[in-house]
């Protein structure tokens, strides 16, 4: 068997086959957001922000790492039956750790506004106009049954822009092929202590510090 020694998990030192040696890595890091936990207020609260980032994406953060260790240590056992019980929480709390990764990036205290130059114009080819875009995002965020995101995506195969709900934490690449450029998290955990149960309301209010520049720099890089 041809194998490798690493120092991965939790420092031990093992012999990993080669196939599984991709799987031992630095662990994933819970990334520091750009601003402050109140620098969005009084759009998003800093105890929302604070709870949001420091508790729940640093909770995906810590059980991908264990859910990618558990798999690595399947895969070098030829576990089958263990990797394919791992792929919920990989999906969930992978999913998870890339969607607010993106999310906090798409966020900023000088945001609001319009977008300009190319990505407004391909806003209003393939929505009408920028107002039509909202509202119709905001229509596809409201209507997230439970909790998921609302996602403005680049679909490559098209060159067009397009609308997509995930439930839960499915990212939106990895689920339906579309780059993610916008996503809006409709989970309670994003809204609920500001705006109770009124997501039309969060909703409403998101848009006054949405990172356009964050959002071009994606879709530019999404088309090359």
């Amino acid at each position: 068997m041809l194998c490798r020694l690493s120092v991965c998990g939790r420092g031990r030192m093992r012999c990993v086959p080669a196939l599984a040696y991709s799987f031992c890595k630095e662990k994933h890091t819970l990334p520091d957001l750009p601003y402050d936990y109140g620098a969005l207020q009084p759009h998003i609260s800093a105890e929302i922000m604070q709870l949001h980032h420091s508790k729940h994406h640093a909770t995906y953060v810590n059980n991908l790492n264990i859910t990618e260790e558990k798999y690595a240590e399947a895969l070098a056992k030829g576990d089958v039956t263990t990797q394919v019980s791992l792929q919920a929480a990989l999906k969930f709390n992978g999913g998870g750790h890339i969607n607010h990764t993106i999310f906090w990036t798409n966020l900023s205290p000088n945001g609001g506004g319009e977008p300009q130059g190319e990505l407004l114009d391909a806003i209003k080819r393939d929505f009408g106009s920028f107002e039509k875009f909202k509202e119709k995002l905001n229509t596809v965020s409201v209507g997230v049954q439970g909790s998921g995101w609302g996602w403005l995506g680049y679909n490559k195969d098209s060159n067009r822009l397009q609308l997509a709900a995930c439930a839960n934490q499915d990212p939106l690449q990895g689920t339906t092929g579309l780059i993610p450029l916008l996503g809006i998290d409709v989970w309670e955990h994003a809204y609920y202590l500001q705006y109770k149960n009124v997501r039309p309301d969060y909703l409403k209010a998101i848009w006054n510090v949405i990172n356009w520049e964050n959002v071009t720099e994606r879709y530019q890089a999404s088309k090359k």
